[in-house]
C-alpha cells in the first residue's frame, strides 16, 4: 500500500467549484501515478472552513471512485492558513513504493509544498 497527497484551491464556495477543483485534483492524482479506479482503496477529504457548499467525496463517486471509502474532514483551522483549500490522502494497492507516490499540489494550493510543485 501507499499513500498520494494532494491540494487544490476552490474560486468560491459553490457545489459546482468545490465539485469541479476535486475531481481536477483526483484526475491529476490518478492520471500521475497511473491509476487505476481498482486501485483506489480509500481517499480521506479535508475542506478549509471556508468550503461548506458540497463534499468533495461526491466528485470522487461523480469520477466512478465507488468501490473505495470516502471520507470528508473539515481541516483544521489555523491562523493565517491558505484558504479555499481542498487536500486529500490517497490510500492505494499496488507494487510501488511510498518514495515512487507523485503528490499533486495545484493552483494555489502549490504553496503548501513548493518542494513538489
Amino acid at each position: 500500500m501507499f499513500v498520494i497527497r494532494g491540494a487544490i484551491t476552490a474560486e468560491k464556495n459553490t457545489r459546482e467549484e468545490i465539485l469541479q477543483q476535486t475531481k481536477k485534483m483526483l484526475i491529476e492524482i490518478m492520471e500521475k501515478n497511473q491509476l487505476a479506479l481498482s486501485d483506489i482503496l480509500s481517499i480521506q477529504f479535508t475542506a478549509t472552513k471556508d468550503l461548506d457548499a458540497a463534499y468533495p467525496a461526491v466528485a470522487a463517486r461523480e469520477l466512478g471512485i465507488t468501490d473505495a471509502a470516502l471520507f470528508c474532514m473539515q481541516e483544521m483551522y489555523v491562523v493565517g492558513s491558505l484558504p479555499m483549500c481542498i487536500r486529500c490522502s490517497v490510500f492505494c494497492e499496488g507494487d510501488k513504493k511510498q518514495s515512487q507516490a507523485v503528490h499533486v499540489y495545484l493552483e494555489g494550493a502549490r504553496v503548501l509544498r513548493p518542494d513538489l510543485t
